[in-house]
C-alpha cells in the first residue's frame, strides 16, 4: 500500500482544477479516473457555454462559483491558448408575458455583479438577429464558449508540470475511513491496489454520490438526494442563422432548449430535460431519441420560425447530477467539506451540473481554502 498527500476522484474539468490548485499549494496530487480518458462525462457533454451568473440566488454557491469562475476562467483560457470566445447571449421573451422575466433576470444579474447585461426592445434584438423573433431580449456580452477538452488538457498538463499526475483506468471500488483519520481506497482497473491519503476530494460527478454512500464510517445521513436529469441535444444541418447564442427564458430543471454555437459556428440545438431516475447512476443513458425532435422544433419555432424542415438531426446526450426533482426548486452546489461531517481533509462535490464547467477554478479555490482552513 502507498499513501500520497492529496488525491482527486474524478478526472472532469471540476476535479483537474482542484487538483491543479492543491499542487499549487505543495501538494502531491493525484487523479484517479474510471475511463481511459480524461472528461468523458458531464465535462464534455453539454453546450461548451461559459456563463455569465445572472441565474442563479444572490450569495449561492452557484452564483459565487459561476462569477468568480467565469472571470478567472476567462484568464486561464488566454494565458494557456485556449480556444474561446466571448460571443454573447440573448435571453429572448417570445411573448409580451415573458418580459417581466426578463426584467426580473436582469435584476438578479445586477444584483449578482455580472456585468455586461442590457434590456433589447424588439426592434433592437431583430436588428442584430434578423432570424429572430421576440418580444424583447436580455443581452448578455460576458457570455461565451470554449473548448472544453482543450481547457481539461491545459489543466492536465499543469497538473503534469507541478509534479502530480492523472491514473486513468483506476476506478475507485471502495473507501474506507482509518481510526487515524487517513482514507483507503480500494482501486480497481488494470492495477489493483490499495493507497491511502489524507485529503480525499469526491469529484466523481455522476458517481460521487454512490462512492459517499458506500464510504465506510461516513454518515450516510448527511448525504443530499440524488437525480438523474438527461439532457439530448440535436445538431442543425443549415447554415449559421445567429451570430450570438440565442436562450429562450428558464423553464424547470433547465435553461431551455437553446440555439448554441459551437468555436467552428456550426448551431446545435439542447438541452431538453429528460427525468430518469432517482438515485441510481445505473440508469445513465446517452442515446438520444430521435422522435423528441417534434418538440425540439416546437420550441426552437417560438423564437426562430424560419427553422426548416428536416434541418435537425440527434447529436448527443448528458446527465446531470441533480439534487432535486422534476417539480422542485433547483438546489445550489454541495460542497461538502469537514466543517459538516467532521473528517479532516475529506470534501466530497455534489449536484456539480451548470454551471459547474464555468465554475471549475472557482471550486478549487474554495475547496482547496476549506481544507486549510479546517487543517488551521
Amino acid at each position: 500500500m502507498t499513501s500520497v498527500d492529496c488525491i482527486i476522484i474524478g478526472a472532469g474539468a471540476v476535479g483537474l482544477a482542484c487538483a491543479v490548485e492543491l499542487a499549487r499549494r505543495g501538494q502531491e496530487t493525484y487523479v484517479l479516473e474510471a475511463a481511459r480518458e480524461i472528461g468523458t462525462g458531464t465535462s464534455s457533454r453539454n453546450s461548451e457555454v461559459i456563463h455569465a451568473g445572472l441565474y442563479y440566488p444572490t450569495g449561492s454557491l452557484r452564483h459565487r462559483m459561476c462569477v468568480s469562475g467565469r472571470r478567472k476562467l476567462y484568464a486561464y483560457l488566454t494565458s494557456h491558448g485556449v480556444a474561446h470566445s466571448r460571443i454573447g447571449k440573448m435571453i429572448v421573451a417570445t411573448n409580451p408575458d415573458q418580459i417581466g422575466k426578463l426584467e426580473s433576470l436582469l435584476q438578479q444579474g445586477h444584483s449578482n455583479d455580472v456585468e455586461g447585461l442590457s434590456m433589447l426592445d424588439a426592434e433592437t434584438a431583430m436588428a442584430l438577429e434578423p432570424q429572430l423573433k421576440c418580444a424583447a431580449a436580455l443581452m448578455s456580452a460576458e457570455t461565451g464558449l470554449l473548448d472544453s477538452h482543450g481547457y481539461m488538457t491545459a489543466l492536465r498538463n499543469e497538473l503534469e508540470d507541478l509534479g502530480g499526475a492523472v491514473v486513468l483506468d483506476a476506478p475507485v471500488l471502495g473507501i474506507t475511513i482509518l481510526p487515524d483519520g487517513q482514507f483507503k481506497l480500494h482501486i480497481g482497473g488494470r492495477d489493483p491496489h490499495e493507497i491511502t491519503t489524507r485529503r480525499l476530494v469526491n469529484s466523481a460527478g455522476l458517481y460521487a454520490y454512490r462512492l459517499a454512500s458506500t464510504m465506510e464510517g461516513y454518515d450516510a445521513s448527511l448525504l443530499p438526494g440524488f437525480t438523474l436529469a438527461k439532457g439530448n441535444y440535436f445538431s442543425c444541418q443549415t447554415r449559421p442563422a445567429f451570430s450570438h447564442l440565442i436562450y429562450p427564458v428558464p423553464v424547470n430543471g433547465g435553461l431551455g432548449v437553446h440555439v448554441t454555437l459551437d468555436l467552428a459556428g456550426q448551431m446545435r440545438f439542447g438541452p431538453d430535460v429528460e427525468w430518469l431516475g432517482h438515485d441510481n447512476p445505473d440508469l445513465i443513458d446517452y442515446r438520444v431519441d430521435a422522435t423528441r425532435s417534434d418538440d425540439f422544433y416546437e420550441a426552437v419555432r417560438r423564437y426562430w420560425p424560419g427553422l426548416p424542415d428536416g434541418a435537425i438531426v440527434p447529436d448527443y446526450a448528458g446527465c446531470r447530477p441533480k439534487l432535486t426533482g422534476s417539480h422542485e426548486p433547483a438546489a445550489d452546489f454541495r460542497i461538502d467539506g469537514p466543517a459538516l461531517h467532521g473528517h479532516e481533509g475529506l470534501v466530497h462535490l455534489f449536484g456539480i451540473e451548470s454551471p459547474g464547467l464555468t465554475s471549475s477554478l472557482a471550486i478549487a479555490e474554495y475547496v482547496a481554502d476549506s481544507l486549510e482552513t479546517h487543517d488551521a
